[in-house]
This record gives structure tokens, C-alpha cells and sequence, in this order.
């Protein structure tokens, strides 16, 4: 068998995978904290967890091993690290993981490799035109056209959640006016929920109790998260649409059956030509096998 190991490096958590190159199964996984801010010497510590993950799945294959690694971020054009991540991660803008790790490194955005998982092995296989919008704390995307990964110039593409639903809207951290990710974002909540929910899970959780504020708060963000997806639709012309993140996750039907109910009503259909709206399947793993799956596909 031919393995390579795949890293989702994120805030919180490192994950990790040993893949089976030739099948895209998950042979282990490792799990463990990020410790953003703490350092050994000039060395951040997650980066001396990532050396410590890459050296036990060696042990368990018995050989050395090629790494790809997903990480927040915009990734360098050439693959090799992480050139802008700013407030957090600190260490990990400019940081070179191939001369750190003294082996062929492969870095991408987390987004972006969320979303070539899930073309790899799940919702996406053998998908040439999809896109995918994350629904968490924030609003990520990523986008695989003609089968192959849009990055951009500087790798910024793909950042789905800063399109402008409102202009007269107050601008968000990106300075875009009425973003997608500030109507249904978990991080709006306080205010679109005028104070009453405090997570989007509680709000959810009011809707489906039939609480007619709920219902006109989730019911509004659902109308404008369509409308972006159709606006997206009319840009990207994509067979597939993909949902992922813990809202979306956690939604489930919640979202799903007003989100395709929205769209009947505003996505443009052309002899009948409609993009199929599907959940993400992957979960946790889509980071890591998007990760591998970037590696073998430079």
C-alpha cells in the first residue's frame, strides 16, 4: 500500500489521518490540542505536535512519509506554508513545513481542503463542478471548477462568506457590507436574534418548539443564505452544491427543506437545469483527506 499522512491544523484541535493513498480510506487518526500562543523557544508548539504526529504514524507504517497540511489561512501559491493568517495561529504566517519537517510538505487552506475531501471521498465523487459553504462560527467556501481547485491569484478565492447580501448593511471583519457570513453566521446571532438565543442551535431549537420569533429569524437568514447560493449558482454554474459546518450539521431538515424551498423561488434553471443541494459527508476527516488528495495532485 502507498500511504501519506494528512494534518487539519485549526485553532483548537490538530486531527490527523494516515490515508491509503490508492483508496482514500482512513487507516488511524490522532487528535490533539493546538495550544496557540505557546512556543518553545521560537518553535510554535502546535508545530512540534505536527513533528510528534508525523513521527507515530511513521512508526506504524515503518517508512517515511509525504504530508499534506490544511490550515486557516491563505496558503503560498507554491504550497509551501500559510503566508497570511493574522490575530491567531501566531508562528504560522511564513512558517516552512517541508525544511521543518525535512520531508515533501504540501500546505492549503482549511476551506479549501474541506472541499477537496469531500471530492476525493464523499458528497463531491467524481464531481468536475461544485462548490462548498461551511456553516459555523463564521461563513467559509471553497470551489472545484472544470476539476480543478480555484485558489487565485494570492489564494484568496473561495472566501464565500464575505459576498455582499445588503450594502446598506454594517460592513464585517473582511470589510464587506451585509456579508453572507454576518446574516446566518453563529457569530450574529446576539443580533439578529435581538439578544433572545444564545447560539444558533438555541435559535433552532425555538424554531422547531414553533416560536414565531424564531421562526422569522431563522426563516430570513435561510432566505438570505438562497439568494447568495443562487447568485453563486449564476456565477459558478456548479452540478453541486455542499453544506458542511456545525450549523448545518446540526440543522439537518431545519435547513435543508426551507433552503430548497428558497431556491425553487429564486435560482435560475435554464431548460430545466437545476444544481443538486447536498449535505458534507465527511465530518472531521474532510480536512485531512483533502489535505492527502492536494498532495497527490500538485
Amino acid at each position: 500500500m502507498n500511504f501519506s499522512i494528512g494534518i487539519d491544523l485549526g485553532g483548537t484541535n490538530i486531527k490527523a489521518a494516515l490515508v491509503d493513498t490508492q483508496s482514500a480510506k482512513t487507516l488511524a487518526t490522532l487528535s490533539k490540542p493546538t495550544r496557540d500562543g505557546e512556543f518553545e523557544g521560537e518553535t510554535p508548539r502546535f508545530a512540534l505536535t505536527v513533528r510528534e504526529i508525523v513521527h507515530e504514524f511513521e512508526a506504524q507504517a515503518g517508512s517515511k512519509l509525504a504530508v499534506g497540511l490544511s490550515a486557516p489561512g491563505l496558503a503560498n501559491p507554491n504550497g509551501q506554508g500559510i503566508d497570511w493568517m493574522p490575530g491567531r495561529m501566531h508562528g504560522l504566517e511564513k512558517f516552512d513545513w517541508s525544511s521543518y519537517l525535512e520531508r515533501d510538505c504540501r500546505v492549503l487552506n482549511d476551506a479549501h481542503a474541506a472541499l477537496l475531501g469531500e471530492v476525493w471521498a464523499g458528497a463531491a465523487k467524481n464531481c468536475r463542478d461544485v462548490f462548498m459553504l461551511t456553516l459555523g462560527t463564521g461563513v467559509g467556501g471553497a470551489i472545484y471548477t472544470g476539476g480543478r481547485l480555484l485558489t487565485g491569484k494570492i489564494g484568496r478565492a473561495g472566501h464565500l462568506g464575505h459576498l455582499s447580501i445588503d450594502t446598506n448593511a454594517p460592513r464585517d471583519d473582511f470589510n464587506t457590507p451585509g456579508s453572507l457570513e454576518d446574516a446566518i453566521g453563529n457569530q450574529t446571532i446576539g443580533i439578529r436574534g435581538e439578544g433572545r438565543y444564545a447560539t444558533t442551535h438555541a435559535l433552532l431549537d425555538a424554531y422547531a418548539a414553533g416560536d414565531a420569533h424564531a421562526q422569522k429569524v431563522w426563516l430570513t437568514s435561510v432566505r438570505h443564505l438562497a439568494a447568495a447560493i443562487a447568485s453563486l449558482i449564476n456565477v459558478l454554474d456548479p452540478e453541486l452544491v455542499i453544506l458542511g459546518g456545525g450549523i448545518a450539521t446540526g440543522a439537518k431538515d431545519l435547513l435543508f427543506t426551507p433552503l430548497q424551498q428558497a431556491l425553487d423561488d429564486f435560482e435560475w434553471r435554464p431548460g430545466g437545469n437545476q444544481a443538486r443541494l447536498a449535505p458534507a459527508m465527511l465530518g472531521d476527516s474532510a480536512g485531512c483527506l483533502g489535505a492527502v488528495f492536494n498532495l497527490l495532485n500538485r
